[in-house]
């Protein structure tokens, strides 16, 4: 939510772009470019708008493609009402930002709402300004703007932005965007900039990867149940990791205890390893009760182990009371006692 502060800065999306209609003198050009660029209401297709002015989606889109020139020559000049001085003020904001920056970023700070008809209207001024290039909305971009003085044009913007995905993609885990910029010999801020304007990515917690590694894009409750053990590094009980869910920055967080404690029981990623804890599986920790583990240590070394032994490494892998690992010892037939505290397999008696 935005102080008062910012309020008072924002502009006025509604007017300015009423100005700039205001010199188109055709009503039926001023009404493609509103419905084309959802100036007012949501953004319409050239079938939908020659449908309803009786013309064809061809003529529709000649009509578009003339009036958005000339409004850009009137802008160059420096006569359309108000966008000289938003430019200005957005190419202040995209040279703290890295040179470019998402329409919905831009707008979030330059809007009171942030509306998705304020967004609209912001993409469509800043379409028209000189010293920017502006990225369509497509299925690997968010709609975005660039300063036209570091990127020619919105083919040399998209170009960066798959250089940082490339990168990223070599790197080949989540890491801090700071390494990819690295590996371009890129200023950290421009690597980020770009990276957000690829809709290939994602970020989690200050590292970035591609949008398909659930460290960094959870789509379910078991990748968020990965994500929180990961950044933990250790064991968490289930109800832990519930809180931390609640607490995290994910976009969808409701989650009840039980259906973590659900989730955890079902992905073999995650091992129970004591009462209600579970830790990650690639963490070295294998499924099975203590005499399980018990009897993997007593096999894998071959001999006979003094009690104290057994315990520290059984303590090693399972979240449990001492007594419990010296009960197991004691009651179970598949271990015996060959020696004062000391035991061995049965099997190998």
């Amino acid at each position: 939510m935005q102080t008062e502060a910012a309020i008072s800065q924002t502009i006025d999306s509604k007017a300015l772009v009423e100005g700039v209609l205001s010199t188109i003198d055709r009503e039926r050009e001023r009404e493609i470019i509103a419905r084309r660029f959802g100036l007012f209401d949501r953004k319409e297709t050239l079938e939908q708008i020659g449908e309803l002015l009786g013309i064809t989606r061809e003529r529709v889109r000649q009509l578009e493609k003339s009036v958005v020139s000339r409004l850009r020559v009137t802008a160059e000049a420096g006569d359309l009402p108000g966008v000289a001085e938003l430019e200005a003020r957005v190419l202040e904001m995209l040279k703290e930002q890295g040179h470019a920056a998402r329409i919905t970023a831009l707008s979030e700070v330059l809007t009171e709402e942030n509306s998705k008809t304020d967004q609209s209207r912001v993409a469509f001024l800043l379409s028209l300004c000189p010293a920017l290039v502006t990225v369509d909305e497509h299925d690997d971009y968010f709609q975005a703007v660039a300063e036209q003085s570091i990127y020619d044009n919105e083919k040399a913007v998209k170009a960066a932005v798959g250089k940082v995905v490339d990168a990223i993609k070599k790197i080949g885990e989540p890491k801090p965007i700071g390494e990819a910029a690295t590996a371009l010999k890129q200023d950290t801020k421009q690597a980020e900039a770009l990276a957000r304007i690829s809709k290939k990515l994602a970020t989690l917690n200050g590292v970035w990867g591609l949008v398909k590694w659930p460290t960094v894009n959870p789509k379910n409750i078991r990748d968020k149940i990965y994500v929180i053990l990961k950044e933990n590094t250790k064991p968490m009980h289930f109800s832990d990791i519930a809180d931390a869910i609640k607490a995290s920055d994910f976009k969808r967080k409701d989650v009840t205890t039980q259906a973590i404690h659900n989730e955890l029981i079902k992905d073999k990623r995650f091992v129970l390893v004591g009462r209600g804890i579970y830790a990650l599986k690639e963490w070295g920790y294998s499924k099975g009760t203590v005499s399980d583990i018990i009897a993997d240590i007593l096999r894998q070394e071959g001999k006979p182990l003094h009690r104290d032994e057994i315990v520290k490494r059984v303590l090693k892998s399972r979240y449990v009371k001492e007594t419990t690992i010296l009960l197991n010892l004691q009651g179970k037939p598949q271990f015996k006692r060959v020696a004062k505290a000391t035991y061995e397999l049965a099997e190998v008696a």
